[in-house]
Parts: C-alpha cells; sequence; structure tokens
C-alpha cells in the first residue's frame, strides 16, 4: 500500500499538470495555424476549464466534482490529439514562461483590499 504523502506528491502534480495543460490549450486554441476543429475544442475546454460556471454545481455532493474531473482531463487529451505538434510546442512554451512569473501576495492582497473598499463605498453611497 503506497504511503499517503506519495500518493499526495502524485495528486499534486498530476494537478499541476493539468494547470499547465489548460495553460498551454488556451495558447493554441489562440494559433492561427492550428486546425479550425481542433482550435474550437481548444477554446471551449480552456472556457470550461477556467469558468466558475459548471455543467453539474460543485455543491452537488460527488457529482459537483466528478465533471471537473472527467470533462476537462478528457477535453485536454482531445486537443492534445488534434493539434499539430508543432502548435503544442509553441503554446507549451509560452504557457511555462507564463507559469514561471512570479506571483505577488502582497499585490494581490492589496487588489483585494481596494475592491473591497471600493464595494464598501458603493454600498454606503447607494444604501
Amino acid at each position: 500500500m503506497a504511503e499517503p504523502s506519495a500518493w499526495l506528491n502524485r495528486l499534486k502534480t498530476w494537478a499541476k499538470g493539468i494547470k499547465r495543460d489548460v495553460v498551454t490549450v488556451y495558447f493554441a486554441a489562440r494559433n492561427p495555424q492550428a486546425p479550425l476543429a481542433a482550435r474550437i475544442l481548444a477554446w471551449g475546454v480552456a472556457a470550461y476549464a477556467l469558468s466558475p460556471i459548471d455543467l453539474i454545481p460543485d455543491f452537488i455532493p460527488l457529482l459537483g466534482y466528478l465533471d471537473d474531473l472527467l470533462i476537462v482531463p478528457l477535453g485536454l487529451w482531445l486537443v492534445m490529439r488534434w493539434m499539430p505538434e508543432a502548435v503544442l510546442t509553441d503554446a507549451r512554451a509560452k504557457a511555462d514562461a507564463l507559469l514561471a512569473k512570479p506571483r505577488s501576495l502582497i499585490a494581490a492582497v492589496c487588489f483585494v483590499a481596494i475592491w473591497v473598499l471600493l464595494g464598501f463605498y458603493l454600498a454606503s453611497v447607494w444604501l
């Protein structure tokens, strides 16, 4: 039986791979050298993966996350099979460059604070 930490590490690696693939598919969808059918599918998969709206809402026990665990990987697999290798190579390079950029926690906190303050301001003006 596998150790829980090894299983958790494999799951984290898989999730990072899915994230990279979603960004790769987004860049592949924007490439004019890709076939039209593959681009349309890539746009659909990227939009579904990044959208807060699901076919089955996440609050429904078990089924809510099951659609994400099946639809997104299946869509990614199809796009990866339909896209030409040159388009995927270019898209992967762009995805890796984007994901390698450092993220600033301080900047994120500042943006959230600005939106919260703006919300309070608008609420005070309208109420």
